[in-house]
């Protein structure tokens, strides 16, 4: 009776999220302020995987989905904010990089049904006629409450492109003997052929990401060769990722049939709680090629519903067996179902009796990846390293994005000027 009981209340707590209070002193990016909002996503009309980047002038749009768990209508405004390569605000007026109005409200929703979590469904297609960018570069979308923008509900990245230079670029094993096996390294050349540089130490950003993860970002590059036009990005100890593992992964597309990655499944009279199949380490195990979505999630279900508004959602536990916790390090189940963050919301907990680190999330239907990370506790600043839970594979598959800004002499903000996609296994230098 007292399982069941803690079951229940620990379900009624995910279930009923208060919202957040007070002003908010900093805006993050990719940041949820209220408890109560979730499966945050936006991307490119019907590509739930894409990523939030558009062309300048181009009539392209992304679409903004979430869901708000307090079930009732609240009235949701977005602005766009203009911002540097390292997401500080740019200095540029308004009036000078959006066409129309700085701020639209979200009039489209719908409420759940069939689900037995209450939820309004929101979505709103950016930029829309009334609020158009018209100039490339790094944009802060935020979504706020009743047109206070201090009522900050979460924040989105999205980027606006106008392709000035030519990006190319391959992948290789660096030269390091104690990097060779585990790491990745990405080697970039940027023609600036369209682009007035003089001083390509200050006026060029290179940004790289791995999984399309802003917290892992590599930043700060400098030259290595100028030829030219063409600039080299090749240092030896430049542009080096870990190299990972295949993401962990559980179907939750269905709650009625059960998939392999799950144990079992509860159905209470207020919502459903599933138990993941017991994770281990995987540090020491031979790799092995199994297709993932990258560390991202994709909404979905495989019965007739519309995932939109008919979705549900369950308490989802998580189970990491141990003979004896990690010392001097916290857990944290980690991917973009968090956030990419770490914080007491996706921390594992120790269970001494059981022998395991625990943890749950509240979870929509869908196909997700996550992986488990360790922060050092006497350094909570620290990165995440998957090192002892996951270990780094040369081979491993992984996608890389290079993003080149540009800023022209006495000029204002950082201009998105190129992009390249490459993949570890289809880019690598042979």
């Amino acid at each position: 009776m007292r399982i069941v009981a803690f079951v229940c209340c620990s379900l009624a707590a995910l279930l009923f999220f208060p919202g957040a209070k007070g002003q908010v002193n900093a805006i993050t990016p990719d940041h949820i302020y209220h408890q109560n909002i979730a499966t945050v996503k936006l991307t490119p009309p019907g590509e739930m995987l894409g990523l939030p980047i558009i062309a300048l002038n181009s009539g392209d749009q992304l679409e903004l989905q979430f869901d708000d768990l307090q079930a009732e209508i609240k009235s949701y405004f977005y602005t766009l904010q203009l911002c540097n390569a390292d997401w500080t605000p740019a200095s540029v007026n308004t009036i000078d990089y959006l066409r129309g109005f700085s701020e639209v409200q979200i009039r489209d929703y719908k409420f759940s049904s069939v689900a037995l979590q209450k939820y309004v469904h929101y979505k709103a297609r950016i930029p829309s006629s009334n609020s158009t960018p018209t100039r490339a570069g790094n944009y802060l979308l935020k979504v706020y409450l009743d047109g206070d923008t201090n009522r900050l509900a979460f924040t989105r990245r999205l980027m606006v492109i106008n392709n000035k230079s030519g990006v190319a670029g391959w992948i290789s094993q660096p030269t390091n003997p104690k990097l060779f096996r585990n790491s990745q390294k990405i080697n970039v050349s940027v023609n600036t052929k369209g682009l007035n540089i003089q001083n390509p130490f200050d006026q060029l950003k290179i940004v790289i990401q791995q999984n399309f993860r802003w917290d892992n970002a590599i930043t700060g590059i400098k030259p290595m060769f100028i030829k030219g036009d063409v600039i080299e990005y090749n240092a030896e100890q430049d542009c080096i990722f870990p190299a990972f593992k295949e993401w962990r992964w559980v179907d939750l597309r269905s709650f009625r049939l059960q998939t392999e990655r799950v144990r079992n499944t509860q159905y209470l009279r207020n919502g459903t709680v599933i138990n993941v199949m017991p994770d281990v380490p995987r540090d020491n195990q031979i790799y092995q090629y199994l297709r993932d979505i990258n560390g991202m999630y994709d909404p979905a279900t495989i019965e007739d519903y519309n995932i939109q508004f008919e979705g549900d959602y369950a308490r989802v536990n998580f189970n990491f067996p141990m003979k004896e916790p990690f010392a001097g390090y916290d857990m944290y189940i980690f991917g973009e179902l968090t956030q990419y963050e770490l914080n007491d919301r996706n921390k594992m907990v120790w269970n001494g009796e059981k022998g395991a680190y625990e943890g749950a999330l509240f979870l929509k239907q869908g196909y997700y990846n996550y992986v488990y990370g360790l922060v050092d506790k006497t350094r909570p600043n620290s990165p995440m390293s998957t090192e002892f839970t996951e270990g780094n594979w040369w081979e491993t598959e992984n996608a890389y994005t290079v993003l080149v800004y540009y800023r022209t002499l006495g000029g204002r903000h950082d201009e998105l000027v190129g992009m390249l996609r490459m993949n570890s296994l289809t880019n690598r230098q042979r």
